[in-house]
C-alpha cells in the first residue's frame, strides 16, 4: 500500500471540511440584496427577519449610494434583489436587462436639514442654508438625495453652494457628525436614526418632492421573489414604518 504524505492528508481534510461548510451554509440557496444607503437600518432588520423565517437560506445585504449600486449591477455584480432610492435609478437598472418583473414602490420618505447637536448655528429652515458663514454639504446631483435636496432648494428659491458633493446620505451625515460641515440635507429617516449624533430641522411637505423607493427581483428564484413579497407584505411594512418610512 502507498504511503500518504502527512501534509497532503491534512490539506485533503481541510478541503473536505471547507466544502462541507460551504454546503451547510446555505442548503436552500442565497439571496443577495442591494439596497440604497438610506435603507440600511431598515433592511438590516428585514434581512435578519427573512433569514430567521428561512433558516436554510443565506441572506446577504449590500448597501451603498444608489448610483454606485446601479453601476455595480450593470457591471455584473451578483445580486438577487435591488431596492432603489428613486425611480430614475431603477429605470437605469431596467435598461441593463437584469430585472425580472415590474418594480414596485414599497416605501416613501421626506427630507430634513441636519445640524450640529443643539443647532448652535440656529438654522430654522432652507433659507438659512444660503448664509455665507455656514458650510453646507449635499449629496451629489447624481445621487437621489442630492437631486431631491436641490429640488427642495429650488422650490424655496434658495441658492446654496455645496462645499462637498457626497456619494451617499450616510457620507453627508458623517460630515456633519464629525463637525466638518454645519449642515446637510438628507432623508428624515437618517436624521432620526442619528439623533444622538446630530440635530435636525424639518422641511415643509410643500417643499419636499415625492420620494419613493421601488424594489425588484433580479432573479426568478423563489428566494428573490419571496424577499420582495416579504418587504411589500404586512411584516415588511411594519419594519419600514418602525424605521420612519412611509408606505404606499
Amino acid at each position: 500500500m502507498g504511503h500518504t504524505d502527512p501534509l497532503t492528508a491534512i490539506l485533503a481534510a481541510l478541503l473536505a471540511l471547507f466544502a462541507a461548510c460551504g454546503r451547510a451554509e446555505a442548503p436552500g440557496g442565497r439571496v443577495r440584496v442591494f439596497a440604497a444607503a438610506s435603507l440600511a437600518g431598515a433592511f438590516e432588520e428585514l434581512c435578519a427577519r427573512y433569514g430567521e423565517a428561512h433558516p436554510d437560506l443565506a441572506v446577504e445585504l449590500h448597501t451603498a449610494g444608489t448610483p454606485q449600486l446601479v453601476l455595480q449591477l450593470a457591471e455584473g455584480a451578483p445580486a438577487e434583489v435591488f431596492a432603489s432610492a428613486d425611480h430614475a435609478s431603477m429605470e437605469r437598472l431596467l435598461a441593463t436587462g437584469r430585472a425580472r418583473g415590474t418594480p414596485r414602490t414599497f416605501a416613501r420618505n421626506r427630507l430634513a436639514i441636519l445640524t450640529a447637536p443643539g443647532n448652535p448655528a440656529r438654522i430654522a429652515g432652507l433659507a438659512d442654508l444660503a448664509r455665507r458663514d455656514l458650510v453646507v454639504v449635499l449629496c451629489g446631483p447624481q445621487v437621489p438625495a442630492g437631486r431631491y435636496a436641490r429640488a427642495a432648494l429650488a422650490s424655496a428659491g434658495v441658492a446654496v453652494r455645496s462645499a462637498s458633493d457626497e456619494p451617499s446620505v450616510s457620507a453627508a451625515l458623517r460630515r456633519v457628525a464629525l463637525g466638518e460641515a454645519d449642515a446637510a440635507i438628507v432623508y428624515a429617516t437618517d436624521a432620526a436614526a442619528a439623533a444622538d449624533e446630530v440635530g435636525a430641522v424639518g422641511i415643509p411637505d410643500a417643499r419636499t418632492p415625492d420620494i419613493e423607493y421601488p424594489i425588484v427581483a433580479l432573479e426568478d428564484s423563489s428566494a428573490a421573489v419571496g424577499f420582495v413579497e416579504f418587504v411589500l407584505g404586512p411584516e415588511g411594512r411594519g419594519v419600514l414604518q418602525a424605521h420612519g418610512f412611509g408606505t404606499p
